[in-house]
């Protein structure tokens, strides 16, 4: 028992030491998240489904989880429906709209998509879809009219992604869906990757016409497991998991109850003062570009520098140094940043989404993405760029030997 004290010990004074730098990844559990999430393993722990009290319990859990996403995009409860997380609802999303027309036609997206999204309209394509991939601008930008213009009398659905997950750019999601609104009644679907600009910034379905939203519940300090699909009613969406009817018979599975109501949890608190945490990671973002360009004039900035991107990612190249080299001698300091996508941050190659902006393969290598989150203080953005100094200086001796 002492060695698993002095254990804990020693991983929470670690815990308290680190930087971490990695939120567009996942965040570490709000307090007030764990503490929802513990009550639900310990004491409101009924099966949604049930008919005696507890059951009755948890389902109120559940509509009060439902209630709380929904304020966040300004859609009905009744149109939110609860998955594992961001992949399956752009999965859900997308086959299920394919699935819904029942034959092969048209889909629209970008070069700069999730991997959960860019993968599957691969397989879409190898059966028989017609996909169309819009490229971006030097900064990640797709242009709406672009968009419009790929679009077809066969185009089933336009899927884009709000904040680009690695390099920070918003698109234009509400000048894009009220432009396919105009297309009439027989317009394509409009499903949104909102993933990494779900209750960090404004999102309003009804006002951007979009008819399908994707969320997840790690991104914004719940737990992992837990994320929604808003399904815009009148929207047929065929289910992708079968069984026991759950989520009005299009989601089956016992709902995933400790990670929904932390769900919930974590939409109270950014509702509380996500204006106030957003205007603070804009002004460290700043701190930390002015900081690493300084520690190395040679960096380069991917995605805008101030309008038009996510205050809470910064994404640079260092050009003669490999991302990964420095991942690691940042990692040596206590600091946590990512080299790109953590869905696909294993595989040794360069970033689709850095080459889609024009850089080269060596550049797209050298990346590094820094992501803050409601934890993180000036002295994190200090100590990152100090580290930063100090590791392409470490990292320029060893090339020299």
């Amino acid at each position: 028992m002492q060695s698993s004290g002095v254990s804990y010990v020693a991983r929470t004074a670690e815990s308290a030491n680190l930087v971490y730098l990695d939120n567009s990844s996942t965040t570490r559990p709000d307090p007030q998240v764990i503490r929802a999430v513990n009550t639900v393993l310990e004491h409101d722990f009924g099966n949604p489904s049930s008919l005696h009290r507890l059951g009755a319990k948890a389902e109120r859990l559940l509509d009060e989880s439902r209630e709380r996403v929904a304020g966040m995009i300004n859609a009905e409860p009744s149109e939110i429906y609860f998955t594992s997380g961001g992949t399956e609802a752009n999965n859900w999303a997308i086959a299920g709209t394919a699935a819904s027309f029942g034959k092969e036609r048209h889909m629209v997206s970008t070069t700069v998509e999730h991997p959960s999204v860019i993968s599957l309209l691969d397989h879409l394509h190898e059966e028989g879809w017609e996909i169309t991939l819009v490229g971006v601008d030097g900064e990640g930008r797709v242009d709406p009219q672009d968009i419009m213009d790929a679009v077809t009398e066969e185009t089933a659905l336009v899927s884009v992604m709000f904040v680009q997950n690695e390099i920070g750019t918003i698109q234009d999601c509400r000048e894009i869906g009220r432009r396919l609104l105009g297309l009439g009644p027989r317009r394509p679907r409009f499903h949104v990757d909102a993933v990494q600009g779900f209750a960090r910034l404004p999102i309003d379905v009804k006002d951007w016409g979009v008819d399908l939203l994707s969320m997840s519940a790690h991104k914004i300090h719940g737990i992992k497991g837990a994320g929604a699909l808003y399904i815009r009613k009148g929207v047929r969406l065929k289910p992708l998991v079968f069984g026991g009817g759950q989520e009005s018979g299009l989601r089956s599975g016992t709902e995933n109850m400790p990670g929904i109501v932390g769900f919930g949890e974590a939409c109270r608190v950014w509702s509380e003062d996500r204006e106030e945490v957003m205007s603070r990671l804009a002004s460290f973002r700043k701190r930390l570009i002015t900081g690493i360009k300084r520690a190395f004039p040679d960096a380069v900035l991917h995605g805008p520098l101030e309008e038009g991107v996510a205050p809470h990612i910064c994404h640079f190249s260092f050009p003669g140094f490999k991302g990964e080299s420095i991942l690691h001698a940042l990692e040596a300091r206590n600091v946590f940043v990512s080299t790109g996508s953590a869905c696909s941050s294993h595989k040794a190659k360069p970033s689709p989404v850095v080459m889609g902006l024009g850089r080269s393969e060596v550049e797209a290598l050298s990346s590094i993405r820094f992501s803050m989150s409601r934890n993180t203080t000036e002295e994190d953005i200090d100590r990152a760029i100090e580290a930063v100094a100090e590791s392409l200086k470490e990292l320029s001796a060893w090339r020299k030997k």
